[in-house]
């Protein structure tokens, strides 16, 4: 671990090059969508794409990040708040080479910073943007105010579901809170645990559709992942599914679905990544 501290601490010190990372938060409107298993999974595809990524598990009384990966973290978040530690102590990395943080127990905290606290956060995270190419916020369901500044500082965010008609709903509450505060957020929708790739399309459609009517407001489709036996033996051995069986449906899908999402997302006019510290810093003066 010393040796993996001191070889981050390094890099930061030698960085030169002004660098924005890309901040993504994985949301859901309720709990048991899955979510962290597709934002684990997710990052390490983008990995796998020669991506520089870092998870960062800041879901509250339910982080699972690193149960999935079968790997426990000797520092967390909430270390690096309450000592006053540097953030390249508290990153750990995992297959294909990943890099992620635990939020530890006591993640609440890290939404209720005192200045100071808040200072030492910022100066930390402002390392992060210019050392990976992504940084994944992996959120807690549903929605708090100052969580909800972490979601709305984020450059996108993807939104997970199921077909199941109450995570629909709440998936269509968690965006309607979004948009209601931050019209111009990129929002991804990803419909997990689908019985087929034809209804889930079917699914998204129509929940496109009312989400158009309702909200004026055009949602960009992530892709469709289907229900796979493979992902509950993966969690089983605490093993990514994309890496447990490359050749499962699930793997597949979530392959193409990220690929994809990269060439969009290359191709795409839109601006730069912008501060996540000044937006996050304006959000929390607002509340």
């Amino acid at each position: 671990m010393h040796d993996q501290a001191e070889g981050l601490r390094r890099k930061f010190e030698m960085l030169q090059q002004p660098r924005q990372a890309k901040t993504i938060s994985f949301v859901s409107g309720k709990g048991g969508v899955g979510k962290s298993n597709v934002a684990l999974n997710f990052s390490l595809e983008l990995c796998r794409n020669g991506k520089k990524v870092i998870l960062v598990d800041l879901d509250i009384g339910m982080g699972n990040v690193e149960i999935l990966l079968g790997l426990q973290a000797n520092k967390t978040i909430v270390d690096m708040l309450h000592d006053h530690i540097p953030i390249y102590d508290i990153i750990e990395t995992g297959p294909c080479d990943l890099a992620y943080i635990s939020g530890g127990s006591g993640l609440a905290d890290v939404f209720t910073m005192d200045q100071e606290k808040m200072a030492h956060f910022f100066e930390q995270y402002n390392k992060l943007t210019q050392l990976y190419d992504y940084i994944i916020f992996d959120m807690g369901a549903g929605a708090t105010p100052t969580s909800m500044a972490f979601v709305l500082a984020a450059d996108e965010c993807i939104v997970v579901t199921t077909p199941e008609p109450t995570s629909i709903t709440d998936a269509y509450s968690m965006i309607k809170h979004i948009v209601t505060q931050q019209s111009s957020m990129p929002i991804y929708v990803l419909l997990n645990r689908s019985t087929s790739p034809k209804n889930g399309l079917k699914s998204l459609e129509r929940f496109k559709r009312v989400i158009k009517h309702f909200l004026n407001f055009e949602v960009k489709f992530l892709g469709v992942l289907p229900d796979d036996q493979v992902v509950t033996k993966a969690v089983i051995r605490q093993i990514p599914y994309s890496l447990y069986n490359e050749r499962a449906a699930v793997s597949k899908s979530l392959k193409q679905l990220t690929k994809s999402y990269i060439s969009d997302t290359q191709e795409s006019t839109h601006n730069e990544p912008s501060s996540f510290i000044q937006k996050f810093k304006r959000l929390i003066k607002e509340r």
